[in-house]
């Protein structure tokens, strides 16, 4: 489930831990901004007490506080490769390629950082 609810759901369980995570890395930026909101209801400061780190990169990641470190994937290329593949279906023809991968990029913004030391026990 890539949703806010789930994000804070499985956040919340996390950082409850006998051992919590120093980060997070979800599975879309709603799961994302989920656990940011987790992290807040619990005390917990990002990114200096949890750095959280989204995918999609959407419009969401960007505007949110602390803005949202997410990996951005090329969503027109995407649609440019599935219409493509479509067509050539369509008339008959194979794709140009059974497997197709294109290159995402990670953007760093407010919701990530180095983390700190754990004291020992």
């Amino acid at each position: 489930d890539f949703s806010f609810e789930e994000g804070l759901r499985s956040a919340t369980a996390l950082l409850t831990a006998a051992v919590p995570p120093t980060a997070v890395f979800a599975s879309s930026d709603l799961v994302a901004l989920g656990a940011i909101e987790a992290a807040r209801t619990l005390g917990l400061r990002v990114p200096e007490d949890l750095s959280v780190v989204g995918f999609d990169d959407t419009f969401l990641a960007q505007t949110s506080s602390p803005r949202l470190t997410s990996v951005n994937q090329p969503i027109a290329e995407i649609g440019t490769t599935a219409v493509d593949t479509i067509v050539r279906l369509a008339r008959g023809e194979a794709p140009r390629a059974n497997r197709v991968e294109l290159a995402t990029h990670l953007v760093l913004r407010d919701s990530t950082c180095p983390p700190k030391a754990r004291e020992s026990s």
